[in-house]
């Protein structure tokens, strides 16, 4: 496969001997499959959201939380019936949802094993760095749209991502999704059924960033499009990044604007969750 999955179309071709930007091949590496906890309470719920964590990405930030996989090819590589068993497998552990977790490098892949669809909502959990024609392909079948949109700075991005077009791209990928879903569905338990939800990661020292986040969101969606959730769990992780934890005054400022603005709709975090124990293990559970 000539790789232009990602808007880095680095045009290798993919398979068990090359590696594109994102650091694998073309077939799907999975680092882990199970319940995972950790997510919003519309995501995760009390059964957990079936959380499928895929190897590699096609953005490089410094200060990622999922280092151990995202640089590189760190998990078992699986056929696509394999990935639809395991999709199959952890629905019938009863979770609420298949949530699959930075696998835009693995598209064509993931839109087979989707076939057929899984019983409960597919959500699309990403860092937001896609193009718009790579998710045109996941309309249908993916339910949820879980985005970060991480910079509104493209310096910043190119320091801490590798990515100067970040916002840019967010942008647009995070308007297609929407054009997917329209305005987010709760059931009635208050999960998250269809919809987009839009994550953002405030950073040490970059409140101005994340006061522009915000500003766009505000004026590019009306009340009852989106939810937001405003996360405080920025940490240190010794590869690269702010070297210090997020402060609780810096957080404060950062949902304080975010009221302001009438973002009502989503979540904020205590600081306490900014602990790498909220870091699952990645070793193969499930694969």
């Amino acid at each position: 496969m000539i790789c232009s999955i990602c808007p880095r179309k680095c045009g290798v071709l993919r398979d068990a001997a090359h590696t594109g930007f994102c650091g694998v091949g073309e077939e799907p590496v999975v680092s882990r499959a199970a319940p995972h906890f950790w997510e919003e309470p519309c995501i995760s719920g009390v059964r957990g959201s079936g959380a499928v964590f895929f190897a590699g990405c096609s953005l490089r930030c410094v200060f990622c939380q999922n280092h151990d996989i995202s640089a590189g090819a760190r998990g078992k590589t699986v056929t696509v019936d394999r990935l639809r068993e395991i999709f199959r497998e952890l629905e019938r552990q009863g979770v609420h949802n298949m949530n699959l977790v930075t696998g835009a490098h693995f598209l064509p892949a993931v839109v087979k094993a989707l076939d057929p669809p899984p019983g409960i909502p597919v959500v699309w959990n990403s860092g937001g760095y896609e193009s718009v024609l790579a998710l045109k392909a996941l309309k249908g079948k993916v339910q949820v749209y879980l985005p970060d949109m991480k910079y509104m700075d493209g310096a910043l991005a190119a320091e801490l991502s590798g990515a100067g077009d970040y916002p840019a791209v967010a942008r647009a990928a995070i308007l297609e999704m929407f054009r997917q879903t329209g305005p987010y569905v709760l059931d009635g338990d208050g999960m998250l059924v269809r919809g987009v939800m839009i994550r953002h990661l405030v950073l040490p020292g970059e409140l101005d960033n994340t006061f522009a986040v915000l500003d766009w969101i505000r004026e590019t969606f009306r009340d009852g499009d989106v939810l937001v959730s405003l996360m405080g769990q920025y940490t240190p992780n010794g590869v690269g990044g702010p070297d210090r934890p997020l402060t609780q005054e810096e957080y404060q400022r950062a949902a304080d604007y975010m009221a302001a603005l009438g973002l009502l709709e989503g979540y904020t975090q205590e600081l306490s969750s900014a602990e790498s124990a909220y870091t699952p293990p990645f070793d193969g559970t499930g694969v």
